[in-house]
């Protein structure tokens, strides 16, 4: 067993405004199973790259004995007409094939997919295939980044149970499930500070509520403390002040019983209670030292906000013995589909990848005439009843991110939000004031998700339709989410893969067999 020691590392990107990582310590166990957790945009994968090596340190320094690797593996356009197998020489080149097949077989692939070329494999089977060829050769410790992301329940199970018999790993994840079935340590980025704990996702939640149940009463505490501190000792100060006064300057005939040597008595008294007034700063001061730091790593408890419509009908999407298929296809995607969503219904469709989650939302797109184009609805062929109410007015938000580019003023302008409006939800998402500086181009994958649900907040609507929103969205922005649904119940469609998410939210599940 080899420890990873990060001692005083700081790192910032040419030309930016604000450093990724500042002054950090800590120091890990090769052989532990780790959950790296964070918000967007604090540094996850840059740390990552910084213990792979693709970086350098501006400051400090990363020391090891061991060797790294990183997950997902590169795949380019040239890639794709070819095997995994002769990519897993490209990705690891010291794997021997048949070492590669024995952690395909654990993660419950057919052999044959090793030579099939990689564009004939789903997304799931080519992250499993990844996956194998990352645990192949021991003694190394593996960087796994996001390797949910765009996996459907299924094969999510598939990769956490593989997951759950290895160790030597760091894990990038926002899915607490994952997180809790699979890791026995958390890295967690707070803040403004660094942790190393034992134990999972909950285990860390649930002693993190105690800390700042602790830090906030802490803090209340001395918060009266210097309160009471500061009247009194302005009320001594003031005492004195007037005390003071009085040691010169009298009139005899109104003040017969004062003499001049009463001066050097009211001077004594003065000084006393002047020095009762230090006193009272100096324990003001402690105070206030020992309040500094107790709130740095609370996250802030910001309730987001949606504005739904109320629509005429109470029924807004009635399907009933519904078949899709697009033109040219053998067969359908589905047959016999039946469900309802009545207003203040949270109904989640779950399923395998390409059952037709996404076709459902586009055919009833298309029926709701939304204003923008979505590609593929053209050649969707509808069966049986899929009704939708009239005048309906929808909020969406599809899985592409690509599409966002320039500033966010520019943004706004385009889609007619209130600009003031739009950077507070964004700021309630944890956007900082550097971020709103940049252009969309620089944000992490999770920021430009969460100017898609800023977007989608921001628009009054009947119905709200999020297809895989929570792809890369932190854990803390998850759980802002979930509050804000189970507040203001809108009336929502969700295709979301996380099973935490779904238990909170979802009046009602829609399966597809």
């Amino acid at each position: 067993m080899a420890q990873i020691k990060v001692n005083d590392v700081t790192f910032s990107y040419e030309g930016s405004f604000d450093d990724v990582l500042t002054d950090v310590n800590f120091s890990i166990d090769t052989d532990w199973k780790l959950g790296l957790i964070g918000r967007n945009g604090k540094g996850k994968t840059t740390l990552l790259n910084l213990l792979l090596g693709k970086y350098e340190c501006n400051k400090g320094s990363i020391s090891t004995g061991t060797r790294f690797d990183y997950f997902p593996y590169e795949i380019s356009e040239d890639d794709l007409s070819k095997t995994a197998d002769e990519l897993a020489y490209k990705w690891k080149s010291e794997a021997e094939p048949w070492q590669i097949l024995i952690q395909m077989n654990q993660i419950g692939m057919d052999p044959e997919c090793l030579y099939r070329p990689i564009k004939t494999l789903s997304f799931g089977e080519r992250t499993r295939v990844m996956l194998a060829v990352l645990f192949s050769v021991e003694g190394e410790f593996l960087l796994i980044d996001e390797p949910t992301n765009h996996l459907d329940s299924q094969a999510r199970e598939i990769v956490k149970g593989f997951l759950s018999k290895k160790k030597g790993f760091i894990l990038v994840s926002h899915d607490r499930d994952l997180l809790d079935a699979v890791c026995d340590h958390v890295l967690v980025l707070n803040r403004k500070t660094i942790e190393v704990q034992t134990g999972n996702f909950s285990s860390w939640w649930e002693n993190k509520e105690k800390t700042d149940a602790f830090a906030k009463a802490e803090n209340e505490k001395h918060l009266k403390e210097i309160s009471k501190l500061k009247v009194a000792a302005d009320r001594a100060e003031r005492w004195a002040e007037k005390n003071e006064g009085t040691k010169i300057g009298f009139d005899p005939t109104k003040e017969h019983d004062r003499f001049l040597d009463t001066r050097a008595f009211i001077g004594a008294k003065t000084k006393k209670m002047q020095s009762r007034v230090k006193n009272f700063e100096n324990r003001i001061d402690r105070e206030i030292e020992e309040k500094e730091g107790l709130l740095q790593d609370i996250e802030k408890e910001i309730n987001l906000k949606v504005m739904p419509l109320k629509h005429h009908k109470e029924v807004l999407i009635l399907a009933r013995d519904l078949s899709l298929q697009y033109e040219g296809a053998e067969k359908p995607l589905f047959e016999d589909m039946r469900f309802q969503i009545k207003q203040g219904d949270r109904v989640v469709l779950k399923g395998d990848n390409g059952c037709g989650k996404t076709s459902i939302i586009k055919a009833i797109l298309k029926k709701a005439a939304y204003k923008e184009n979505i590609p593929g609805c053209e050649n969707l062929i509808v069966n049986g009843t899929l009704d939708v109410a009239s005048g309906l007015i929808v909020s969406y938000i599809n899985q592409d991110t690509s599409f966002l580019s320039g500033n966010l003023k520019d943004y706004c302008k385009a889609n007619d939000f209130e600009e003031s409006l739009f950077l507070a939800i964004l700021n309630q998402l944890d956007f900082s004031a550097t971020q709103f500086a940049k252009n969309m181009e620089e944000f992490s994958e999770g920021q430009k998700k969460k100017v898609l649900i800023a977007s989608s907040l921001i628009t009054p609507a009947h119905l709200y339709i999020w297809d895989e929103p929570l792809n890369y969205i932190d854990v803390f922005s998850r759980m802002q989410i979930e509050k804000l649904i189970l507040n203001f119940k809108p009336t929502m469609l969700i295709v979301e893969h996380d099973v935490r998410f779904q238990e909170k939210v979802a009046t009602d599940i829609v399966n597809f067999n």
